[in-house]
């Protein structure tokens, strides 16, 4: 029987544990109330070099002595950086809990920052923003975000761009750390071979350093969802194409409806996209439906990978599916789309790093962990009325965000899609290359 315990230090800092006795590893890890999101308007990126410059050296260990250590027992650890939360984590066996909580606390709390080592890692974050330029899929939902919410942080790209990232110093850095990463915004989250009580203990030692309250007020402006179109013609083999609306945050009452939705449009190869735009008309090799959350916003899209001799017939087939989703929709897909949900809930229960990331994330969200019960009883009063419903005003009732990359000379102007999904004209904000 697994069993979630959860406690708050005197520091302010939470520990959260879900003992699973039959497993000999543990996967453990400290997630942070802040990410990209965070940023000042001149830090663009910064909450990602911070998560680099992490593991290249402390006052106790050298970057190489941080790979070694973990590694030496089988252990791994790593780090990632999203748009509202950061996370360094680590999988190890259970006797080797000790090392890897000592490793985690020690590049939170003592790192160095050295000037050398800023300079490489700079260069090494270049490569990556390179790569993520070749490559179309990331670039379409880069696009995608900064054409949905325009000129905020909530829509910049989480790696910052080659000015700003070489633009930053040690200090900046160590300022922005010391903005974010304090007890209230910090949670330590444990799955696995572990005992909750030893757990705590080893936290509390290691951990005790950790600020109590921020340097400076956390950032963190409201996001506004503006809509509007990007398109970037690209001599590649085939186009990649977003339509997105604005979607729930995760507290709205229509969160889990939204994903339900998704689900039903385009969670698999059973959904509505799939069998009609590939399976029936071989339209495009890929196509699926999506909905991010994010603490005060939300967004719902559909992604298209086809040849861009395929484009005129696409969208308006595309188009066509979210208006039946308006008028109809079988009580089947939605037990379909639960079960689905279900199953991904439970087969997460079967691997300690998911249910640590899945833990630590309702914990940010939530404040307590939410029981799988409690979930599948949320989804139960998803009914035909309300989903119809949903998707009239998702998909009619606000501007659409477009965004395409590749050969587009035969993508329909967006007025002609706003025209289609809500007998308006023209959409503002347009912007090409």
């Amino acid at each position: 029987m697994m069993k979630v315990e959860c406690t708050r230090l005197p520091s302010g800092l939470t520990v959260v544990t879900e003992q699973m006795p039959h497993l000999e590893s543990v996967a453990l890890g400290v997630w942070i109330k802040s990410g990209s999101r965070n940023e000042t308007l001149g830090e663009h990126g910064i909450a990602h070099l911070l998560e680099h410059m992490a593991f290249k050296g402390t006052a106790r260990r050298t970057a190489r002595q941080i790979a070694e250590e973990i590694e030496n027992v089988g252990g791994e650890v790593n780090a990632a950086t999203s748009t509202e939360t950061t996370s360094y984590y680590a999988r190890v066996l259970k006797d080797h809990v000790p090392l890897a909580v000592d490793i985690l606390a020690d590049i939170l709390t003592e790192s160095s920052f050295d000037e050398e080592e800023l300079r490489r890692e700079k260069h090494v974050i270049l490569q990556e923003i390179g790569a993520a330029d070749d490559t179309p899929d990331d670039v379409v939902f880069d696009r995608f975000a900064e054409t949905a919410y325009r000129n905020q942080t909530v829509g910049r790209p989480i790696l910052g761009t080659p000015e700003t990232v070489m633009s930053f110093s040690a200090d900046q850095i160590r300022h922005y750390l010391g903005r974010n990463y304090t007890t209230d915004r910090m949670f330590v989250v444990a799955a696995g071979a572990v005992e909750h009580e030893s757990f705590v203990r080893q936290v509390e030692e290691r951990f005790s350093s950790l600020p109590r309250t921020p340097i400076a007020t956390p950032v963190l402006e409201t996001a506004l969802y503006t809509g509007g179109e990007s398109r970037e013609t690209r001599d590649l083999m085939d186009a990649q194409v977003l339509l997105g609306f604005e979607g729930k945050a995760y507290h709205a009452r229509d969160f889990y409806c939204s994903q339900i939705l998704a689900n039903i449009l385009g969670g698999g190869m059973s959904s509505r996209l799939f069998q009609e735009v590939r399976e029936h008309r071989g339209l495009c090799y890929s196509v699926y439906a999506f909905h991010w959350g994010f603490s005060d916003t939300g967004i719902f899209g559909v992604h298209a990978a086809t040849g861009g001799e395929n484009l005129p017939e696409l969208m308006p087939v595309i188009v066509d599916e979210l208006r039946k989703s308006s008028m109809n929709i079988e009580q089947q897909e939605i037990e379909r789309a639960r079960a689905q949900i279900r199953a991904q809930l439970l087969m997460g229960q079967e691997s300690p790093a998911a249910r640590a990331g899945q833990i630590a994330r309702q914990m940010m969200l939530y404040g307590r962990p939410i029981p799988n019960e409690e979930l599948m009883e949320r989804l139960s009063g998803i009914t035909i009325e309300r989903l119809t419903d949903l998707a009239g005003r998702l998909f009619f009732d606000t501007i659409p965000t477009l965004s395409a990359i590749g050969p587009l000379d035969q993508l329909a102007p967006m007025g002609d899609i706003l025209s289609s999904l809500t007998g308006k004209a023209a959409v503002p904000h347009a912007v090409a290359s």
